[in-house]
């Protein structure tokens, strides 16, 4: 019996040279995209440099010809200043601000989830008309809106309050929009047990959607707070007495025709944009990741 001895495959230089040049591409490309991410990062961070040198700065540092990175002499004493200030209650301000946009996000949330739902899930008639009656609303500028609402508010007695600030913007179109998108591609089998267990639509809804949907949830959240916060021309109409003043109102107050005082305008943003950095560091994850799962579609 004859055997024949295995092959050897020998690799020559040749063969090798293929797979160098994909790695050395491979590693030119990875080089230039954190490069590319790096240079970005730095832009983006310019502005909220610029805003913590001022915050921390004299008046004279920071209309100065001269320009240095850091200031001079740190003024830490600028960060009391806008809670100080006789004329602006900058804390009942953020107060106001914090209320408002929490208020505003959980119901928004419950609004608009529970429309999205319906449009997507329950069937009737007149399904699609209600639909395309809510992505109309999403043409319609704002400014056509403001007048006729104001008058409304006013003639319920809401001037001043949190009802005023709030109630009027609960409903999103856009968000609704993206609610219904979500739940299209939302697992029916998942409800259809539910139904076998005896649910219907608001228990299957309650139980079993919201519990399996906290990313997107989370993500919707963030977008509506973060909006909330800097809303400014609803509530400078509605909040006129400076006890209802939101935190944009009141940043706005500290420019005067008579005087611009810089240092505490830069202070008190950087202390206002303070909630918003939490918020979305702690809900940055979800928020890449529920707006993936919208789905875009049907």
């Amino acid at each position: 019996m004859t055997t024949t001895a295995p092959e050897v495959v020998k690799t020559t230089a040749s063969d090798d040279g293929p797979r160098r040049t994909g790695r050395a591409r491979g590693v030119m490309g990875s080089t230039g995209l954190y490069a590319a991410i790096s240079v970005a990062a730095f832009l983006f961070l310019i502005p909220f440099y610029v805003l913590v040198r001022n915050a921390l700065s004299t008046d004279t540092e920071i209309t100065g010809e001269d320009w240095a990175l850091f200031p001079t002499d740190i003024q830490w004493g600028n960060f009391t200043e806008p809670f100080d200030d006789p004329t602006v209650d900058f804390g009942q301000s953020l107060w106001n601000s914090l209320v408002v946009g929490v208020l505003h996000t959980v119901g928004t949330l419950l609004v608009c989830s529970l429309a999205g739902y319906g449009l997507a899930r329950i069937p009737y008639r007149h399904a699609g008309k209600v639909f395309y009656a809510v992505l109309f609303t999403l043409m319609v500028p704002t400014a056509v809106t403001f007048v006729p609402g104001f008058v409304l508010v006013s003639s319920l007695g809401w001037i001043d309050t949190y009802r005023g600030l709030i109630i009027p913007g609960l409903f999103s179109g856009f968000t609704c929009f993206l609610f219904r998108q979500y739940f299209l591609g939302f697992p029916k089998e998942l409800e259809e047990a539910a139904r076998v267990d005896g649910l219907g639509y608001w228990g299957a809804y309650w139980r079993v959607v919201v519990p399996n949907s906290l990313n997107f949830f989370a993500a919707i959240a963030t977008i509506t707070f973060i909006n909330g916060w800097n809303s400014f021309l609803w509530p400078l109409v509605i909040g006129q007495d400076p006890s209802a003043w939101t935190v944009q109102v009141a940043l706005s107050s500290y420019m005067t025709n008579q005087t611009v005082n810089y240092h505490l305008i830069f202070m008190a943003t950087a202390i206002s944009i303070l909630p918003l950095l939490i918020v979305f560091l702690f809900l940055q994850r979800w928020l890449v990741q529920g707006i993936a799962q919208t789905g875009i579609k049907g």
